[in-house]
């Protein structure tokens, strides 16, 4: 009697164990992997679902539409981007043969009118409409954006043929007013039809969205970060002299050397930044050691996803070394080494700055609005956190200030306009040898109430305060408020 119990317990229990495994095998299908399927963009329900509705409008921040989409027939719909190359990688686009990608993928269930609806909307919409689906009801909704098409326009044609990214943002409330990358490319279907291998094979990578994924040295524009963790940890930085012979030697391998064989002498820190010295920002990254100097890059997003909406947003990096790499301890410093940035991280240190140490959430939509015109959703500013003390970011708002008034940053100035920043000349190599630098400047204006913060990185573009700075003080006039 006792074996018959005992077998029967066993039985039971491999029963309980069967039934735990299906359970959770279902549940994690239903809630992990069944959504993955649904919204794959290679599956062709979606795709059919998709057509069902007039895919919704995108607009930019005036309600300027960026997208026009008319019905063909019953099963298809021609989606027209009205600013083609100029807003390709931010909107993306939605092909059923190409896939879909950009904002057209990130809000794909509100432009194709497929977000869930309580059942009080559902009956709701069934009286107004005496249980018939209206023509509204065949629209999806609409994404107001927080994009400016003058200042997207401008900051395009202001790149030129140049190869590079411009990011520009209300420092206040983290809207991204302009997000450019060139090369750029047509996202309309018989541009990509026709294009497509091409874009692939092109090795200067046109789909590749340089603004959030391009990583590049950062150069001297990282010694903000740098005079930050200074004034965070090493006490009476203000007041320190320093010598500066030109180069800074660390073995007979090693050097760090100043721009173009210029040399400061004897230099206190206010000066330095303002005329970029490496020397002297070497020898303040050897002082304040690598863990004290990745703290505050880590505090800025370095090696860290930054919380943002509607974007994905590279991760930037910043290296741990070890006691003995002095040489690389000191190139860290000035933005060079291991050190890469994506345009829009930087031009979050220059908004950080202006907003007083606190870094805005950054997002590019700001209404998502049915097509009654009723608003479905709101994305309100959102702090992601204080990054340094209000009394640092004035500190080196008046240094940035400095730059542009006296500084290598001359190029970014606008008569009647207070414009802070800082410039970067970044070295880095193609194929194993020497390329010309980036040319780099990472801003805001004015200094008094920032209004605009901008990154601008013109590949192989030469001396930051040049090519760099001359674009962001037109696209900064552009961008302020009239």
């Amino acid at each position: 009697m006792n074996n018959i119990s005992s077998s029967i317990k066993k039985v039971l229990f491999i029963f309980l164990v069967i039934f735990f495994v299906t359970i959770s095998y279902i549940t994690y299908f239903e809630l992990i992997v069944s959504p993955k399927i649904v919204n794959n963009t290679d599956n062709k329900r979606l795709w059919a679902k998709r057509n069902e509705v007039l895919r919704g409008t995108i607009y930019d921040r005036n309600k300027k539409p960026l997208t026009k989409s008319e019905r063909v027939n019953t099963l298809t719909q021609k989606r027209e981007y009205t600013g083609g190359e100029v807003f390709s990688h931010i909107l993306g686009y939605v092909n059923p043969q190409y896939g879909i990608t950009g904002l057209e993928n990130k809000y794909d269930q509100y432009l194709m009118g497929a977000e869930d609806e309580t059942i009080g909307q559902y009956f709701t919409k069934l009286i107004k409409n005496k249980g018939k689906v209206s023509e509204e009801d065949k629209r999806g909704e609409d994404l107001v954006t927080t994009l400016d098409y003058n200042v997207q326009q401008t900051a395009y044609n202001l790149l030129g043929d140049n190869k590079g990214a411009v990011v520009v943002l209300n420092p206040k409330t983290g809207e991204i007013l302009a997000s450019v990358s060139k090369p750029s490319y047509d996202p309309n279907a018989d541009a990509l039809k026709a294009n497509w291998s091409t874009l692939n094979s092109d090795p200067n990578r046109p789909l590749l969205n340089r603004a959030v994924s391009g990583l590049y040295p950062p150069g001297s524009t990282f010694k903000t970060i740098t005079a930050t963790s200074a004034l965070q940890n090493i006490p009476g930085i203000q007041s320190m002299t320093f010598d500066d012979p030109g180069v800074l030697t660390f073995n007979s391998r090693e050097s760090l050397r100043d721009f173009e064989g210029e040399s400061f002498g004897e230099i206190g820190f206010k000066r330095a930044y303002v005329l970029s010295s490496n020397v002297v920002f070497g020898k303040i990254g050897l002082q304040l050691g690598n863990d004290k100097l990745r703290q505050t890059a880590e505090a800025f997003y370095f090696n860290k996803d930054i919380p943002c909406d509607g974007i994905v947003i590279d991760k930037s990096k910043f290296p741990t070394l070890k006691s003995y790499e002095k040489g690389n301890m000191a190139q860290s410093a000035i933005g060079q080494a291991s050190v890469l940035a994506t345009p829009m991280q930087m031009a979050l240190v220059a908004s950080t700055v202006a907003n007083n140490g606190v870094m805005m959430k950054p997002h590019v939509v700001n209404e998502i609005i049915s097509p009654n015109g009723d608003k479905i959703k709101t994305f309100d500013p959102e702090s992601i956190g204080t990054v340094m003390s209000k009394d640092n970011a004035a500190t080196m708002k008046d240094l940035m200030k400095t730059v542009v008034e006296d500084g290598t940053g001359i190029n970014a100035a606008i008569d009647g306009v207070q414009v802070s920043g800082k410039t970067g000349t970044a070295d880095h190599k193609e194929n194993g040898k020497d390329a010309p630098p980036h040319s780099w400047f990472i801003g805001f204006a004015p200094y008094d109430n920032p209004q605009v913060a901008i990154a601008v990185i013109v590949e192989d573009g030469g001396q930051g305060g040049k090519a760099a700075a001359t674009i962001a003080s037109k696209v900064i006039q552009t961008a302020l408020p009239k």
